[in-house]
This record gives C-alpha cells, sequence and structure tokens, in this order.
C-alpha cells in the first residue's frame, strides 16, 4: 500500500530530523521476537532472545508487537535525540481514548484480550524500560553514533538540495512530488492510504532495528512522521579483530585499553568509570594519544567527547602475531 503525506508550504518549513531511542527499543523488541528483522541483525537477537524470554510481560509485548503496530508506541520525539526516559514519559502519558483506538485499529479482535488503556500504558512502560536497559542501552553508544552520522548526512543533503534533495536520498520508496510525500509499499499494491500532517509538519527518524524498511505512522496525533533505514547500520554489529598483543606492551595497559574503547564516541568520565581510572589520568593519556594522531577530540560547550582516528583504528585491528 502506498501511503501519501500532504504537506502544505507551511508544513515543508517544519520538516525535522530526530532520532528516538524509545521506537530503537520497540522495534529492537520487535526484531528479536522474530518479526520484521533482518539478518543484518542477527548477532544482536541471538544475544537478546534469552534475555527477552526471561521477560515478565513477553505476552503482553507478543500480543502488541507481532502483527500491525499501534502508533500509541511511537509518540514523535520533540526534539533531534531525547532520553528514553522523556520519551517514555509521553508513552505513559498517551491519551486513553487514543490508545484504545490504535489497540483497535492494529489488533482488531485480539484488542479484546488486552488490559484498560490505564494499566495497559504502565506495564508496557515498565517492560520496555527493562527491555531498553538490558537489550539496547549496552549497545547505544555505537546505535547513536551511527543514528546521528545519518542526520549529519541528511542536514548536508537540506543544505545543498532543499527539501527535495533530501527526500530524494531518504530511500527508493520515497518520491516527492508537488508537495506530496508518496511512501510506496510493498504489500497491497494499488492501495493508498492518505495522512494529513494537520499543520504540524513531518519529522524524519533514522532507524537501526527498522532498516531495511520505511515505517509511516498512518494516524499521527501531531506531526507526521517517516522512520527509514539508517545508512552504515552493516557496520554496527561487527566485531573487531582481537588487538595485537605487543600494543600494550608498546603504548602501556592503559592506553592501549583507551584505544579499545574509543570505537564509538566517549567523554571523559565515560572513559574513567570504564577502565576503572581517575578522569585526570585519562586526560593526561588521550594527550599522547591525540600527539600521536591517534585519537581525536572535539568539544561542546564544557563537554570533550574523544573517538578514535582511522590510523588508531588501524593500530587497534591488527591480528595478533
Amino acid at each position: 500500500m502506498a501511503v501519501e503525506i500532504r504537506l502544505s508550504a507551511a508544513e515543508v518549513a517544519r520538516v525535522r530530523l530526530a532520532v528516538s531511542p524509545l521506537a530503537e527499543t520497540v522495534l529492537g523488541v520487535r526484531a528479536a521476537l522474530g518479526v520484521g528483522g533482518h539478518e543484518v541483525h542477527r548477532s544482536w537477537v541471538r544475544e537478546a532472545q534469552p534475555v527477552l524470554a526471561a521477560e515478565s510481560e513477553l505476552p503482553l509485548l507478543r500480543t502488541l508487537l507481532e502483527g500491525c503496530l499501534p502508533s500509541f508506541l511511537f509518540p514523535v520525539p520533540q526534539e533531534r535525540l531525547p532520553a528514553f526516559d522523556t520519551e517514555l514519559a509521553g508513552l505513559r502519558a498517551a491519551d486513553p481514548a487514543y490508545v484504545t483506538a490504535e489497540c483497535a485499529a492494529a489488533l482488531g479482535a485480539r484488542a479484546g484480550e488486552l488490559p484498560g488503556p490505564a494499566e495497559l500504558l504502565g506495564r508496557v512502560a515498565d517492560a520496555l524500560t527493562r527491555c531498553h536497559v538490558r537489550l539496547v542501552a549496552p549497545h547505544w553508544g555505537r546505535m547513536r553514533a551511527v543514528l546521528e552520522a545519518d542526520l549529519a548526512r541528511r542536514a548536508v543533503a537540506l543544505v545543498d538540495g532543499g527539501v527535495e534533495g533530501l527526500f530524494a536520498q531518504l530511500h527508493a520508496d520515497v518520491v516527492w512530488r508537488d508537495g506530496e510525500l508518496v511512501v510506496h509499499g510493498r504489500r497491497r499494491p494499488g492501495a493508498v492510504w492518505t495522512v494529513e500532517a494537520g499543520g504540524h509538519g513531518l519529522v524524519l527518524m533514522p532507524s537501526v532495528f527498522g532498516w531495511p524498511n520505511v515505517i509511516v505512522d498512518y494516524s499521527p496525533r501531531a506531526a507526521a512522521s517517516i522512520r527509514y533505514p539508517a545508512s552504515g547500520v552493516g557496520l554496527l554489529w561487527e566485531q573487531p579483530r582481537p588487538s595485537s598483543a605487543g600494543l600494550a606492551a608498546v603504548l602501556g595497559r592503559t592506553r592501549a585499553a583507551l584505544l579499545a574503547e574509543l570505537g564509538e564516541p566517549l567523554s571523559t568520565p565515560d572513559l574513567a568509570a570504564r577502565l576503572g581510572v581517575t578522569p585526570g589520568a585519562v586526560s593526561q593519556h588521550l594527550g599522547a594519544l591525540r600527539g600521536a594522531g591517534l585519537v581525536t577530540t572535539s568539544r561542546t560547550g564544557r563537554t570533550a567527547v574523544h573517538l578514535r582516528t582511522r590510523t588508531g583504528t588501524a593500530l587497534t585491528a591488527q591480528p595478533s602475531d
């Protein structure tokens, strides 16, 4: 089925980009249930399934996620990169009538198996919190780096080619024509569903666990939204080769450990906590690694974030002798 999203000129001016940790958790749980996932996530799913099997609300999650997805599970982020807890608060505060209507539309007769909306929201929010902590949070640093890199790429596309250039790069199924955004589905060819943005604009969100599909909210409460496959997902779960046995002897154990950790952007306090050393010691070692061209540092306000350079990555990826 194709989805037509109608956007006025004012709504085109409100097109924005965001990331949703809550949506990644929902879609990740769905993939671990064996629904809607892709082979690219196989290694993560293999680790996640035994953990998910112990979840007390697994039957409820199955009911909600194994078929069409109720839109209330995907509140549209109000900022570019909201905290998971912020989005979860929005989920808990969902209008009960909206929740009931969405469950009926997505689940049909099975909606009668669910508890009332107030109890449902509380149980689902608690279950998703546990799933996020156990399944997503340990990998969120790498996931966030992939998602933010995608946002940067789309921002450049917007600057270079305007909204038309931005839409042209999202996905082969997404077509922009004369003020109307069309997302071509792969099921029920010929059917068309129209979505009105209602004056609230459109939010575009890259997704790791939605990959490689495009997901559209058919019944938005505020801004219309599209979740599209983030670029770079294919590399997300790749495990680096063992570092050279002699690297620690050359650089020292702490500096070698710093390089190993900096495959994702991390702050000085993050590194200190992971390595069990003081922030001052981390700063000293980072200075040496920076001077050798192995680490780069960017600063936003008073926060410094560090990442391996290509040279540093090549060094850590050398096979053992």
